[in-house]
């Protein structure tokens, strides 16, 4: 899915149960008891329905999609926006995504491509670079958060979706080629997780005359499981550690049912672009190497297409059946994981929300949930909307109160800006955190500037005998020097003094141990003065 509007841009149902009310049948209710954050360590595999870590421990992916890459400006969008790149990694991380799926077309993959629509007063860091090159730094920063990445080939060019992985421009040879590219180029880094092969693939032409992607229809031109399977192992030959995310089809014969010709033989049950996965379990993708294949579904509200089933009188105590028929199973026969790749909606229509309610009790859970990944971060989504608002600093917290319960934090990550996610920034100190036994020292890094405004990094160690818990620094600027973001922290000015508090994820500070405050500013350059460790002086 991907309708920008800026800038280029089976369990039974409960049928007794009234439309509004919560009724999806859940997939599991384990609380989380070996695992209560964080995306695990090195590479990921599966093992039945689950994702695992190099360790074997279970991990759900609850991320959202940041989209861009795809489309004319080659970049993610909102690098216009007064909210540097990194205040929105650090807002995501906070929130609980902790898995970010990034749409990329062919285009973005080209030489000589460049990226537009950066406001280089805010992001003076990515001037000049290239769509890859600001990817990298994304990665990179995701990173350092704890955060996990799949790459998503949405587009075979920046004019569009396409129905197969192929277009009269762009070959399968292309698109297999750019992926082999792309593994290599992040071979070394845990951090990219896998590939989310092609976007959407999807009916085109009248049956019988289909000319659309079929699942296991045999046609290697048309075919959306052979050719995931060639993909799929091409990429393994590279980089055998990738997980290959496998969307659906729409209609399993790839064709749409003509409703005019009284032939029902020629009529079937169709679903959403990518997110018909009914014949897998009949024709499974097949890969090389054993234990990477994830189905990857997709599933929208009436704010996308306003389909039959949710006028069905049962409403919605009718979906755990429609979601069990077109992927569920997958999950609950314990085939394969299922990482929903795109779900969203406006909420205008209360429909959606009670949509969006049950959807989210369908996939379970806490860490043995089923995987997801929400569209969008974007507030630029024709038809979704983003979990940003429109200033891409602030949320839609209507939104994200649904999904909150099922997030699952990055750990290592999740440092945070201001404003915090009800858009008010908490400026108090703890009042209760505990003093440094033997002092504090504190080092600072400018890293970059630019005309009315800065970069630093600001590196504060307990130098006592006596952890802090929490620990929290502060310092001083001149006047006229205001905060724009920061991160590894919750940072909030008050006046003339920014106060660093410490993150949920890392709220001690060891004796010996450091912490390193990132900022960017508004103003003229100007060092931290004045700066203390739990009132402490450094």
């Amino acid at each position: 899915m991907h309708r920008p509007t800026a800038l280029g841009g089976a369990l039974a149902a409960l049928a007794t149960a009234a439309a509004g009310v919560l009724v999806a049948a859940a997939v599991s209710t384990t609380p989380a008891a070996a695992a209560t954050g964080g995306t695990g360590t090195g590479y990921l595999h599966t093992s039945g329905n689950k994702i695992v870590d190099s360790t074997g421990a279970t991990v759900r992916l609850t991320g959202i999609n940041w989209f861009g890459m795809e489309t004319d400006n080659k970049t993610f969008h909102g690098l216009w926006s007064s909210n540097p790149w990194r205040g929105q990694l650090d807002t995501m991380a906070r929130l609980g995504y902790n898995t970010l799926r990034i749409p990329y077309s062919n285009d973005a993959l080209k030489p000589g491509a460049t990226a537009t629509g950066i406001n280089d007063f805010v992001n003076p860091d990515l001037v000049g670079l290239s769509p890859l090159q600001i990817l990298d730094k994304v990665i990179d920063y995701a990173g350092s958060k704890g955060m996990r990445v799949i790459l998503d080939r949405h587009r075979p060019t920046s004019a569009g979706q396409s129905p197969l992985w192929y277009t009269s421009t762009v070959s399968e040879a292309t698109w297999i080629a750019d992926w082999k590219t792309l593994a290599q180029r992040y071979a070394n880094n845990p951090t990219v997780i896998g590939a989310d092969l092609h976007n959407e693939p999807h009916a085109e032409g009248t049956n019988p005359a289909a000319t659309g992607a079929c699942w296991g229809c045999g046609d290697t031109a048309r075919d959306w499981r052979l050719a995931a399977e060639r993909a799929g192992n091409a990429i393994l030959g590279v980089q055998p550690n990738w997980l290959i995310f496998v969307e659906g089809v729409s209609c399993p014969s790839g064709g749409l049912s003509n409703v005019w010709d009284n032939d029902p033989s020629n009529d079937e049950d169709c679903g959403w672009w990518g997110g018909n996965l009914s014949k897998a379990g009949q024709f499974p993708v097949r890969l090389n190497v054993a234990n990477r294949l994830v189905y990857s579904p997709h599933e929208y509200a009436t704010s996308v297409y306003h389909q039959a089933w949710f006028d069905d009188p049962t409403y919605p105590a009718n979906m755990p059946a429609i979601w069990d028929k077109y992927w569920g199973y997958l999950y609950k026969q314990n085939i394969a994981p299922i990482m929903m790749g795109e779900f969203g909606t406006t909420l205008q229509d209360p429909k959606d929300k009670v949509w969006l309610q049950n959807l989210m009790a369908y996939t379970g859970t806490g860490v043995n949930g089923m995987s997801f990944t929400y569209w969008s971060w974007n507030p630029n989504s024709g038809d979704t909307g983003g979990i940003a608002n429109d200033d891409w600093t602030t949320i839609n917290q209507a939104k994200q109160d649904i999904l909150q319960p099922y997030l699952i934090p990055p750990v290592g990550g999740g440092g945070t800006t201001s404003p915090s996610p009800t858009g008010t920034p908490n400026t108090s100190p703890n009042p209760t955190t505990p003093a440094p036994t033997g002092g504090c020292t504190a080092t600072y890094k400018q890293v970059n500037a630019w005309q009315g405004g800065f970069q630093g990094e600001l590196t504060v160690k307990n130098s006592g005998t006596a952890a802090l818990n929490p620990w929290s620094a502060t310092w001083t600027w001149p006047s006229g020097v205001t905060l724009a973001s920061g991160w590894n922290a919750t940072v909030t000015q008050s006046g003339t003094t920014v106060t660093a508090a410490a993150p949920t994820w890392a709220s001690s500070l060891a004796p010996g141990a450091s912490v390193t405050i990132g900022f960017t500013a508004n103003g003229t350059v100007a060092a931290p003065g004045a700066v203390k460790l739990n009132g402490t002086a450094c």
